[in-house]
């Protein structure tokens, strides 16, 4: 016999004058193989239309989906019923502006990440738009391939205890941006050129090493291996900049 699920879902559209952030309870059957994703529509088609949460691909992918499930930051999407007790508490990721309910304003965010970080390939080189692509090796190829899996659904940053204290925080997410155009062979920046964008307290010598971010990560990327890389590079650099005066 199927289970009834009872929801918890934070509500609260700071839009409106007249809301409150509260918590309203929702009854629900579940089904085979029901997901979050799948079961936060049916509420909303079938109870409750004004219910906002954000969703797009509905397979890992989008990363739009992301929310606070029983305590922990994920996926709905990725997220199965039958793994959850029957109460599940749902809520809006934190760190990130609240637009209404279970949907954050991950974009803006992410954005403000990529100019920090100068998100791009540093390269004196004119572009020849009718050359062929630059080869690299396949190790550097693959190791930047594994970076870029990031959906930027913001879940290492909500589960990261720096981030919650402090907004200048750059956070994992940004970090592992760094880490991906460090060993990018293309990229003609230097590490004291990285140095000046993490070398402080609001990018790699900021991180408490929680192991958080990994833990909650649904692209289950290093994201600890690549914070000991750049803590290691950025504390070399800081010694030679040290010895240097």
């Amino acid at each position: 016999m199927s289970r009834l699920l009872k929801f918890n879902i934070f509500r609260y559209n700071p839009e409106d004058e007249q809301s409150t952030p509260h918590m309203q309870e929702f009854v629900l059957e579940e089904t085979d193989a029901m997901t979050l994703f799948i079961a936060l529509n049916r509420i909303r088609e079938e109870q409750d239309p004004s219910l906002q949460f954000d969703f797009c691909c509905r397979a890992g992918i989008c990363g739009s989906c992301g929310m606070v499930i029983n305590g922990r930051p994920g996926l709905a999407c990725h997220t199965k019923t039958k793994d959850l007790p029957g109460e599940i508490t749902l809520l809006p990721l934190p760190v990130f502006k609240l637009v209404g309910d279970l949907s954050v304003d991950t974009g803006t965010w992410f954005r403000e990440m990529y100019t920090k970080t100068e998100s791009w390939i540093h390269t004196n080189k004119v572009f020849d738009p009718t050359a062929l692509e630059e080869r690299m090796d396949n190790k550097d190829a693959v190791a930047i391939y594994e970076l870029e899996r990031c959906v930027e659904c913001g879940c290492c940053i909500s589960a990261c205890g720096t981030a919650r204290l402090r907004e200048d925080f750059m956070g994992a997410a940004a970090l592992n941006r760094v880490a991906r155009f460090l060993i990018d062979p293309r990229d003609q920046r230097t590490e004291r050129d990285y140095y000046e964008i993490i070398g402080n307290d609001m990018g790699i010598f900021g991180c408490m090493g929680l192991l958080a971010c990994e833990d909650v990560c649904p692209k289950h990327l290093p994201l600890q291996n690549q914070l000991g890389f750049l803590r290691r590079k950025m504390g070399i650099t800081s010694l030679k900049r040290i010895f240097k005066k």
